[in-house]
């Protein structure tokens, strides 16, 4: 009775407040659901530093507004910690709320933004969640995903799972500046990725979505790392390192690729249609660009579950170093091939073959690629390529930038205006350079990142 009476008190007080300017200071759950639960925009609700059990789900369906959010957050950021049996569910019709700062270690598959829930937001928290289940579900649309830690994941599921309602994803998510870290292997089962983005019955309708300026490193929980299974996602500006796992377009159509660093990965696989794959820097892969060899036609009527054969995919402007293999078509019985792929103004550096596609591939063009001490290639017209020294030269980052004087330099072949920047997050102006790496004086916006750069404790800058 003393403890209600204390929280009627504590509300009495902010309701002095108009906006409930002053934090709500809880040291219980049941206080923080009965906070929530009164809570209006502007109101800020502290949970106490310390360890709280779970038995059950904490609901909110708080609404707040763009500038007067609702706010459910750590008293000191990884200093309170939420176990047990239940999680943060955010509900219709939740919408402007922000999560923050909280160590998550309760059951797995128990935080989530559901279907119905709007302009939410999780920042600054560690999601370490036990057992076979995913990390953090999110089926509502307008969120935002950024600086938090998802780690040391040894079961079925994924770090993010990201769903909707019927056949439509959740649309316009933000998801960055992410530290996805030690996801150890499944033994090859599915269901395991680090970020699964959508399912195949997701997959023709659009999200448009922006993944990007997150950090991959040592996950490894089954051959897919990131798998892309929706349409119109932008990816972007990530650092994927030391990760056995590849990055997928698994299903769906019209997504873009660019500006992100693959270093010692299987690097990235393409099935589906209508694919930009431009300005990416891969460094010591396994494979850098895996054109998938298509098993069937989606667009025929071909089971949505489908290898979907890869059609008028742009893959150009990508600096490829010291791969094992570089640009691919791997084999596949009775396969499709793929159809209208543009290989143009890429580098490629040392390593394997610089192209081999076996397997139907009808309608390729090839222009404007510069290769240099790479084993020689039959895959691709000898008047696509020429074998000369691009003069990269690896900066203090990790990344490999053009010298001056690089015969790349304003030499791209046609103009493909939809490539407007490079890996470094900087504008492609006038004649464009060969590579992912435009030789320019701008300030930089994006490069290798490191696990200072993000996660839980990282800064904005």
């Amino acid at each position: 009775m003393k403890k209600r009476s204390f929280i009627v008190l504590l509300f009495c007080i902010a309701g002095l407040s108009k906006n409930f300017a002053n934090p709500v200071l809880v040291s219980s759950l049941e206080a923080l659901q009965e906070a929530i639960d009164h809570a209006k925009p502007g109101t800020v609700i502290v949970l106490k530093n310390g360890v709280y059990k779970t038995s059950k789900d904490i609901l909110v369906n708080a609404t707040g507004t763009k500038t007067q959010p609702v706010i459910i957050e750590a008293e000191t950021a990884g200093l309170t910690e939420i176990t047990g049996a239940g999680g943060i569910n955010l509900v219709s019709p939740a919408k402007y709320v922000i999560i923050r700062g909280f160590k998550f270690t309760h059951t797995a598959s128990k935080a989530r933004t559901s279907a119905g829930s709007t302009f939410c937001r999780w920042t600054n928290n560690v999601f370490e969640t036990p057992g076979t289940g995913d990390y953090l579900t999110l089926g509502g649309s307008d969120h935002e995903i950024d600086r938090n830690t998802f780690q040391n994941k040894d079961s079925l599921g994924k770090f993010i799972a990201v769903k909707g309602v019927g056949s439509q994803i959740a649309e316009r998510l933000h998801i960055h500046h992410n530290y996805f870290k030690t996801h150890k292997n499944q033994g090859n089962r599915n269901g395991a990725e680090a970020l699964q983005f959508g399912l195949s019955g997701f997959s023709l309708s659009s999200s448009n979505s922006i993944i990007e300026y997150n950090l991959f490193e040592d996950c490894d929980g089954e051959n897919e790392l990131i798998s892309v299974k929706a349409s119109k996602v932008i990816v972007r500006y990530n650092t994927i390192r030391n990760c056995p796992a590849q990055f997928t377009l698994r299903h769906g159509n019209f997504n873009q690729v660019y500006g992100n660093y693959f270093i010692n990965t299987p690097g990235l696989r393409i099935y589906g249609d209508d694919h930009l794959v431009h300005s990416n820097h891969f460094e010591n892969c396994s494979i850098g660009i895996n054109i998938g060899n298509g098993g069937a036609e989606v667009a025929d009527g071909a089971p949505l579950t489908s290898h979907d054969r890869p059609d008028r995919i742009i893959i150009a402007f990508n600096t490829l170093v010291n791969n094992k293999s570089n640009i691919v078509q791997t084999a596949r019985t009775n396969g499709l091939g793929s159809t209208y792929v543009t290989i143009a103004n890429n580098i490629v550096v040392g390593g394997g073959p610089a192209v081999s596609i076996v397997g139907p591939a009808l309608h390729h063009n090839a222009e404007g690629n510069i290769f240099f001490k790479t084993e020689t290639t039959r895959d691709i017209p000898a008047n696509s390529f020429v074998m000369k020294d691009p003069k990269l030269l690896k900066d203090k980052t990790g990344a490999y930038h053009l010298q001056k004087g690089s015969p790349a330099v304003d030499a791209a072949k046609e103009n493909y205006a939809a490539v407007l920047v490079d890996m470094d997050g900087q504008n492609r102006n006038g004649k464009k350079d060969i590579g992912a790496d435009e030789f320019s004086g701008a300030p930089v916006k994006a490069r290798i990142l490191q696990p200072s750069d993000v996660g839980a404790f990282s800064k904005k800058k």
